[in-house]
């Protein structure tokens, strides 16, 4: 029988008149990872609140590692490790210092505390850093100490809320290689939230896609891009997009077509992009369209994100 490492129904929380989260329904397996994606103010950080004892629900339950996040709520925050999206240090702190305060908030011996900051710094390659204030730091060495942190109590479940904002392609990369570690080392469980979708491509085993509280998509990546069709033909032009979009969507062989106003683009996904180039841009002719440039690509997780949540800019 499967076993969850997350379990939400019909989720809810309200600030006020505001709804952040308007009835969230989703579970992650035990040892899988989840990204949560969604545009700013989608919910997301909200819901990672919810789920980590910070803030109650307005409505709904949920349970982590088996644990009402209500009723239960100390036994959840013993079985959790948790990195924000802000980074939140203690600047006049060393290294060491951050992780052994963290280990005594959690009334861990100071054998088992020595046994985990050895660990943890061999693993997110800290050592030589270790003993030094926080704020000679970089940003990357300050993301690695943080996720050291959050597994100091050994957690069953880790969230990771924004894990690599901000950083550099490499130091990026090297969180991705330590969450798979952690995962397949460990058969730690991991929910993250990013905004970057080849972060979410390249670690999830399962996505969902969250936009005003609600989550509007769920599934295996792959599963995902294959349901928007099984290739991509974007067509960029001048003139009435809408009206191209419509004519266009009418052809047997296409099964979705988005508009990408802002680039005057039309997006059409159909079955076999080169065998049907030659008909979509056919429909052009004598429409008040006029094509200025045409690609053929496979679909990715970014345009599957665009397809539920559209383009305009969040704040």
């Amino acid at each position: 029988m499967q076993t969850f490492a997350i379990e939400a129904r019909g989720l809810v929380k309200k600030y006020g008149d505001f709804t952040a989260v308007q009835g969230i329904d989703f579970a992650v397996p035990t040892g899988a990872i989840f990204a949560l994606l969604g545009p700013n103010g989608a919910g997301k950080t909200t819901t990672i609140h919810m789920l980590t004892t910070l803030i109650a629900p307005s409505a709904g339950t949920a349970a982590v590692a088996g644990f009402d996040i209500v009723r239960a709520a100390d036994q959840v925050r013993a079985r959790i490790g948790v990195t924000f999206q802000e980074i939140a240090v203690d600047q006049d702190l060393t290294g060491r210092e951050v992780l052994d305060i963290h280990g005594r908030l959690y009334r861990q011996p100071s054998a088992l505390r020595r046994q985990r900051i050895s660990a943890l710094v061999e693993l997110v390659q800290l050592g030589d850093a270790l003993d030094r204030r926080v704020r000679t730091y970089s940003g990357g060495m300050k993301r690695r100490l943080e996720l050291a942190r959050g597994l100091m109590t050994d957690p069953e479940v880790l969230f990771l809320d924004e894990p690599t904002q901000g950083l550099d392609p490499q130091n990026r990369v090297g969180i991705w290689s330590y969450i798979r570690e952690l995962n397949r080392t460990r058969g730690l469980s991991l929910l993250l939230t990013t905004h970057y979708m080849d972060e979410a491509e390249a670690l999830a085993n399962l996505v969902g896609i969250v936009d005003h509280g609600r989550l509007v998509a769920e599934g295996a990546p792959d599963a995902l891009v294959a349901a928007l069709g099984a290739d991509l033909i974007r067509v960029r032009g001048q003139g009435d997009t809408s009206h191209f979009a419509r004519e266009v969507a009418t052809l047997p062989f296409v099964s979705r077509v988005d508009s990408d106003a802002s680039n005057n683009a039309v997006l059409v996904y159909v079955d076999s992009g080169s065998s049907r180039l030659v008909d979509v841009i056919g429909v052009s002719n004598g429409n008040g369209f006029h094509v200025d440039d045409v690609t053929v690509a496979r679909p990715s997780l970014g345009d599957v994100f665009l397809h539920y949540t559209g383009r305009a800019l969040r704040d």
